[in-house]
């Protein structure tokens, strides 16, 4: 059994009739979230998608957004800076950054399933400057370096 955390989340003019973010099954780690507004993206096109509400997420704790996998595999639909973090401080609407990576224009309806948000906390840490770095196997090795 896992704990809940309490979200406050305000619903915007322009959400008004829309589903608040739910879970759609028991075993679901996120929450659907759907478009408050219609609109069709091109492809190679992005957009900041409104959802028609806005979130008080309790200090300690983030909310993720991330890309619905089946918009991704069918469409090439998927979210930019994945996962997008909704900081606890931030009380403007939330909008799902889309972008569509397929080779055809893709229509959004107000209401359809755009993104899922995951809560989680949040860890920070205190940076501690110094003049030299301990040795590693890998070492300073950039990108792949580690499939040789």
């Amino acid at each position: 059994m896992t704990s809940s955390l309490s979200i406050h989340i305000k619903r915007l003019p322009h959400g008004d009739g829309l589903p608040l973010p739910a879970y759609a099954t028991e075993g679901a780690a996120g929450m659907d979230v759907v478009s408050a507004e219609e609109l069709t993206l091109e492809p190679g096109a992005r957009a900041a998608v409104a959802t028609g509400f806005a979130v008080a997420i309790p200090p300690g704790y983030e909310v993720q957004v991330r890309p619905r996998s089946g918009l991704a595999l069918k469409h090439g639909v998927t979210c930019l800076n994945t996962p997008g973090t909704i900081d606890s401080d931030y009380r403007g609407e939330v909008k799902v950054i889309l972008a569509n990576l397929g080779q055809e224009a893709f229509v959004i309806a107000r209401g359809d399933r755009i993104a899922q948000l995951v809560p989680a906390p949040v860890q920070r840490a205190v940076l501690d400057e110094v003049d030299t770095l301990e040795d590693t196997v890998r070492g300073a090795g950039g990108f792949g370096s580690t499939g040789r």
